[in-house]
């Protein structure tokens, strides 16, 4: 046999080794829970996994930071992950934009740290996809801090986008910035300095 189709043999066998390994992951079902979960832009969009499924987008940390919130999450949906620090941002809402297009998934849920402008990057990106895909299904937005869940409306996200609009909420609800003192480090700080 010659090199090439040694070669060829090799790559057959570390396909069918790395199908196997996917497999296992998303096949095995555990009360309709996926063991594993992919990040999102390693995650082929026609993938069978994600046909009519009901997808969980989580950042990267959540399962590190809060395991006991994200596990609450996870079941029923189909997990991808996703962090806006490491992967472009434009990139992701392209990737989601694909699978809601290619995979007709049946909702997605965000689940992201609050405070982290990487996360809310994550939600702008996603209601992009679904602005531009024209998507119409269920679609919430989740936040953690400090173990606790909040959902936010995409509208929240939007005018987050808007700095000018974030101005005049202050501006109507001052009290808010004492909520921000709270939770910013950052705010404290500069609030010192004044």
């Amino acid at each position: 046999m010659g090199r090439r189709a040694e070669r060829g043999n090799d790559f057959e066998k570390c396909l069918k080794k790395w199908k196997q390994r996917i497999n296992k992951g998303f096949k095995g079902h555990d009360n309709g829970t996926l063991r594993k979960h992919l990040k999102l832009v390693e995650t082929w969009v026609k993938a069978s996994f994600l046909r009519r499924a009901s997808l969980l987008l989580a950042s990267e940390c959540v399962q590190t930071m809060f395991p006991e919130v994200y596990k609450r999450f996870v079941e029923g949906h189909v997990v991808l992950t996703s962090c806006p620090e490491a992967e472009n941002a434009e990139m992701i809402m392209g990737k989601l934009a694909a699978i809601l297009t290619c995979s007709n998934i049946s909702d997605l849920t965000l689940l992201t740290m609050e405070g982290s402008p990487h996360c809310l990057a994550l939600h702008a990106a996603a209601n992009e996809a679904m602005f531009i895909t024209k998507a119409k299904i269920p679609f919430r937005h989740y936040v953690i801090l400090n173990g606790e869940i909040t959902e936010v409306s995409s509208e929240s996200v939007r005018v987050a986008r808007y700095l000018h609009l974030v101005q005049k909420c202050i501006e109507k609800c001052p009290s808010i910035l004492k909520d921000l003192g709270k939770l910013s480090l950052e705010h404290r700080c500069s609030m010192e300095r004044r």
